[in-house]
């Protein structure tokens, strides 16, 4: 099995920016804990502050892996761009978000990428990553 995990803006700033919110965690040492755990799965990491960047992403791997985890970043509240390349490709998309969106500033509230995506997880901090894996691996196995 195959999963790409897609980080947008301002998420390789994890474990320095406002830690109260997102952790003291850096992406890049908690995805080693992350192909520690989950052994089996070829698990890709891609980081990127970039919109484009982000498509071309979900155009180059999306027809080739089991599944994506993305977190858009800010992207998550009006990019129709990188809604319309998850609705593109063969791969199903689980959104995470690290806080909860519902429960900040009115604009995070809305997310653009949700019905692109087959399920959502916010507010579990990094761990929502591991039930993003999870439930792609459960989903495959059916």
């Amino acid at each position: 099995m195959k999963i790409l995990i897609i980080n947008g803006p301002n998420l390789n700033l994890l474990g320095q920016r406002e830690t109260q919110i997102y952790g003291c965690c850096s992406f890049d040492v908690y995805f080693k804990h992350l192909q520690k755990k989950f052994i089996d799965v070829e698990l890709e990491y891609y980081q990127t502050n970039h919109e484009g960047s982000i498509i071309d992403k979900i155009h180059e791997k999306g027809f080739e892996y089991d599944g994506i985890v993305i977190n858009p970043g800010a992207y998550t509240h009006y990019s129709y761009a990188i809604y319309d390349a998850l609705k593109s490709v063969l791969a199903p998309a689980i959104e995470v978000h690290i806080s909860d969106i519902e429960k900040r500033e009115e604009f995070r509230k809305i997310s653009v990428i949700k019905d692109a995506c087959i399920h959502q997880i916010k507010g579990k901090g990094l761990p929502g990553y591991e039930e993003a894996i999870e439930y792609l691996i459960q989903m495959k196995q059916q």
